[in-house]
């Protein structure tokens, strides 16, 4: 066979078309062969994977749980945030309404105290007045009334006695008692 015979490219072609064939087939079997590693490396990875699997996904439950409740306890701590504001606002109104309550009452005692003082003063000056009043009438009386009194009494027992030394019978003797009256000098 020639170099310039059709035949002998169609040969050549065609060995080269089956040797071709026969890398291919290799290729193939040498994929083969990798895949079925791979895929017997993919199931041992699986079952050792597996429990490692089975607790991830119960571990991601509890997470999502754990963020659900999370989520609730968030809202309600945003509820109980705006609960307690509001509270710190009705307490602030309520602290300022009672300092005003308060202020008022200081000035409401302030100025009874002082009303208190001026009446105590008034009544001070009441009794002063009344007590030099009384000690000026005791006095007036003292002089003008009581004084007198008593000199016209002494005076009038004098006089009785000296009636009764007019008109006596005669003396008693000297060793005889005398009683209280007649023993009375005014």
């Amino acid at each position: 066979m020639s170099a310039h015979d059709p035949l002998f490219w169609l040969v050549i072609i065609t060995a080269i078309i089956a040797i071709s064939f026969i890398v291919i087939a290799g290729a193939m079997i040498a994929i083969a062969t990798f895949v079925n590693r791979a895929v017997k490396s993919v199931n041992r990875l699986e079952e050792k994977l597996g429990p490692l699997m089975a607790r991830a996904t119960a571990l991601s439950e509890q997470g999502q749980a754990i963020a659900v409740q999370g989520r609730q306890i968030a809202e309600q701590f945003n509820v109980m945030s705006g609960h307690l504001s509001k509270a710190t606002m009705h307490l602030s109104e309520s602290a300022a309404l009672i300092k005003e309550e308060v202020r008022g009452l200081t000035i409401l005692a302030d100025e009874t105290a002082e009303m208190a003082r001026e009446k105590v003063q008034l009544v001070s000056r009441a009794i002063d007045t009344t007590h030099d009043r009384v000690a000026m009438t005791t006095e007036f009386i003292q002089t003008k009334v009581i004084e007198p009194a008593r000199e016209l009494a002494a005076i009038l027992a004098g006089v009785r006695r000296g009636l009764e030394v007019l008109v006596a019978p005669a003396p008693s003797p000297i060793n005889r008692s005398y009683g209280d009256e007649e023993m009375f000098i005014g």
